[in-house]
């Protein structure tokens, strides 16, 4: 275990011997946060520290990301969420808030479903409930994310994360744009796992109270799914944030995290 920068990075195992690398940061109560498909810790760089006065902060790297392994899969977000569970028992943290973006909210689902004596608050952010009753993104932007030429997708994707004047005054990089370094067939599962998602049954059971936040221009997981949630999980409040997309939580930073915080405390 090394502390570097304040942060400390370690090493649980899955219950399939998987290694998860882990890392938490701060003083006070446990927050988890979870990150977007085929991202690892470090989409949270941005604005963890806006949390760390009053929370430790814990974030873990997908299979398939970062220093955790990257077995060949099939991957699922209730695995994912299983994995979750694996760190805190490593941590020895029985209760934690959780906030969980893009695909983390659809892993973040599951874990409140499943282990709900384990989360004391939830906040999902930009996600969606999967599955036929979700609200998919339009057909134009599946195919600027398949485009075959990386750069011109990787475009794309920071285009539905940011908008066009905070890009002009933030010009990177971005941390919310993929691991570069997954190999491929992780890559793929993870496309799976998110494609694969439907908790819509599950989010009756969810007991913790819930913050849903979701950009009101987002394409990537369209705004409409707000509402789906809402009306699913029985104790909810929700927030639009206007003319933000998909990466909210950076471009909306104090707006977001004023949110989120208020909520937790």
């Amino acid at each position: 275990m090394t502390d570097t920068e304040h942060r400390v990075h370690a090493v649980a195992r899955a219950a399939d011997g998987t290694a998860l690398a882990y890392q938490h940061e701060g003083r006070g109560h446990p927050l988890v946060l979870l990150a977007g498909q085929a991202n690892n810790h470090h989409w949270w760089d941005p604005v963890r520290a806006d949390f760390h006065g009053a929370h430790t902060t814990i974030t873990l790297d997908y299979r398939g990301t970062g220093g955790s392994g990257a077995p060949a899969g099939p991957y699922s977000t209730p695995l994912f969420a299983d994995d979750v569970v694996a760190v805190l028992d490593h941590l020895g943290v029985e209760r934690a808030d959780v906030y969980g973006t893009s695909m983390g909210g659809r892993v973040a689902q599951w874990l409140a479903a499943r282990y709900p004596g384990r989360v004391r608050r939830l906040v999902l952010g930009c996600t969606s409930p999967g599955g036929p009753h979700a609200v998919e993104r339009d057909a134009s932007v599946r195919r600027a994310l398949a485009q075959p030429d990386p750069a011109r997708a990787r475009e794309a994707l920071a285009d539905l994360m940011y908008t066009p004047a905070w890009r002009a005054a933030h010009p990177g990089p971005y941390t919310t744009l993929g691991d570069a370094d997954m190999p491929p067939h992780a890559r793929r599962a993870h496309l799976r796992a998110s494609s694969g998602h439907d908790a819509w049954d599950a989010l009756a059971h969810i007991g913790a109270p819930t913050l849903l936040l979701h950009g009101g221009d987002d394409r990537l997981t369209p705004p409409d799914n707000l509402a789906l949630l809402a009306d699913r999980i029985p104790d909810t409040r929700a927030h639009l944030l206007p003319g933000a997309r998909h990466a909210y939580f950076e471009e909306h930073r104090a707006e977001a995290g004023g949110l989120v915080a208020a909520f937790l405390a």
